[in-house]
């Protein structure tokens, strides 16, 4: 504890900030990006730009049913599932698709889809294989590259570190409203916590919203001691009570037809009313203890449940209405994992939970760069008499180098790679992921060798460069391009490219305030302070 509350608050929220900073960045930024994975995942397969996007009103949903199972019938008997999924807002085309038997020791068969053109009876199967925006979703809590669970635990750690600096940064604010409306350009520290309360205090209630339900998506991970009391450790059980229509049979062995889906839909749509479609799922195909499952479009809805409507797969009895016992805290509990996962948005909502993402990786960002700053302030006597820099302030320098500029350089040569890399690599969609970490690995390379602002400009403008060309690449590289596509009223792809332009442009909108800031730094000043000032340019940021 030091002399106050205040300075004890102050000390805490430092250094809770910083231990896991980087961390936290990589979620955040992994886990802005998510808010469009299904838009990156459309178009990082350009296979599907043209003859598949489609509306959920201009289908004809009976036929689609039947040539959906005339199809998996014919290409997926052994199945162990099949999947029919309709045209939604956010992934507008329809597919089918099926999970094999998991081989031995697997726990799951591996998934295949195949796409359903506007046009034709012939079925798209020749698509790129590729992670796309689903690699983001994963990365800000799986972290890849390790086992799930350890990493799971990992970001909850850094996650709880992240609600404490929250917390302990609302109490040290004593001026939080008067400080959200300053802003003082060209003052060195107090430039950057400026920046930082500005970007944080603009989205607040976001922080906090997202930062708290993070942990309570993983609350049973990291609290299962009710559910080991209470059903003495049986999971199983438990998951049954909590939701009865997710259930999944197992099949007995004994051949059975499966019964026509379309006849299944005239309760399903007296059950669902003005409720569309979105998935129809169809567990144990051709087995006798087949089960049908239709699910709900939910929409704008704030919830992230899914509960089936369940037939029986052979009699067509109607199993489940689709109706579950009522809890407050399911209920409590469903509301908070939407909230953090966002699904319910729709455009606007979606764009402002994007742009609040962003403003919580400015505020990460400039916390460290504030830190790093004030301590180079502190050496820089020592540093001008010939001493190195502190091992912990080099260390902190080059992880800002590595992650700040590094992450949106690795995100550009994963997009990159997806259009450059052959089409029939084996393991591509890997391949897609490790250039990710690869273009990481190089940006930390040269926070080894060089964390000068002149690395710091290199590298911004690199990086600009990249996102800019996006949609030259995709011109290049697929059979739509940006205008024809605002011409076909093709939005997601749109979006897309304009999000990479959007980014791009604003890595090189911080490359030019890194060369005015140096130029004001050496304006105006007695020779012995222009060259005092001339060694803090060329050490950092």
């Amino acid at each position: 504890m030091k002399d106050s509350f205040f300075r004890s608050m102050t000390w805490l929220h430092t250094w809770v900030g910083l231990l896991v900073c980087w961390v936290l960045l990589l979620v955040f930024f992994a886990g802005t990006l998510s808010y469009y994975r299904y838009e990156m995942t459309l178009w990082s397969k350009p296979e599907l730009h043209k003859n598949v996007i489609q509306q959920y009103e201009n289908i004809n949903v009976a036929s689609e049913l039947t040539r959906a199972q005339n199809y998996l019938s014919a290409q997926a008997p052994d199945a162990r599932d099949w999947r029919i999924n309709f045209p939604t807002d956010r992934k507008p085309y329809m597919s089918y698709g099926w999970q094999t038997q998991p081989e031995e020791g697997q726990r799951r068969g591996k998934f295949e889809e195949h796409i359903a053109p506007i046009e034709g009876d012939t079925l798209i199967t020749n698509v790129r294989e590729s992670k796309g925006g689903h690699f983001f979703y994963r990365l800000h809590f799986d972290l890849h590259y390790m086992p799930a669970k350890i990493a799971r635990w990992i970001v909850g750690f850094c996650t709880m570190f992240m609600l404490v600096a929250l917390i302990s940064g609302i109490v040290i604010h004593k001026r939080i409203f008067k400080d959200f409306f300053s802003f003082r350009r060209n003052k060195g520290s107090r430039s950057w916590l400026d920046a930082h309360n500005v970007s944080s205090v603009l989205a607040l209630p976001y922080h906090l919203m997202i930062t708290y339900t993070g942990l309570i998506t993983l609350m049973m991970m990291y609290m299962p001691w009710g559910v080991m009391t209470a059903y003495d450790g049986d999971f199983k059980s438990f998951r049954k009570e909590l939701s009865p229509s997710r259930v999944q049979v197992q099949p007995v062995g004994i051949e059975a037809q499966t019964v026509a889906l379309s006849l299944l839909l005239p309760d399903v749509e007296r059950i669902f009313k003005d409720s569309t479609i979105k998935q129809v799922v169809i567990n144990n195909p051709s087995d006798k203890n087949s089960q049908v499952n239709f699910y709900r479009d939910t929409g704008e809805t704030v919830t992230d449940r899914r509960i089936a409507v369940v037939f029986n797969g052979t009699t067509g009895e109607l199993t489940n209405h689709g109706i579950e016992p009522d809890s407050g805290a399911q209920d409590t509990y469903d509301t908070l994992i939407a909230l953090h996962t966002g699904r319910f948005a729709e455009p606007l909502l979606r764009a402002l939970f994007f742009i609040s993402g962003f403003l919580g990786c400015a505020m990460i960002t400039t916390g460290t760069l504030l830190w790093a700053v004030k301590i180079r302030q502190k050496q820089q006597k020592q540093i001008q008499q010939g001493a190195k820099a502190s091992f912990g302030l080099r260390l902190v320098e080059g992880l800002n180098l590595t992650f700040i500029v590094g992450l949106p350089f690795a995100t550009a040569a994963f997009f990159y790679a997806n259009r450059l890399l052959p089409t029939e690599m084996l393991n591509r969609a890997q391949w897609e992921v490790n250039c990710f970490f690869i273009a990481l690995a190089a940006m930390g390379l040269l926070a080894c060798i060089n964390r000068s602002r002149n690395a710091w400009r290199i590298a911004l403008a690199v990086t600009g460069s990249l996102l800019i060309a996006i949609p030259v690449l995709n011109a290049f590289t697929s059979n739509s391009h940006l205008f024809g596509n605002i011409a076909m009223q093709q939005w997601p792809l749109v979006g897309f490219d304009l999000m990479a332009v959007i980014m791009g442009f604003a890595l090189f909108f911080a490359r030019v305030k890194l060369v005015s800031k140096s130029t004001v730094i050496t304006k105006n000043v007695t020779p012995k302070r222009r060259a005092h000032n001339e060694t803090a340019v060329k050490e950092g940021v």
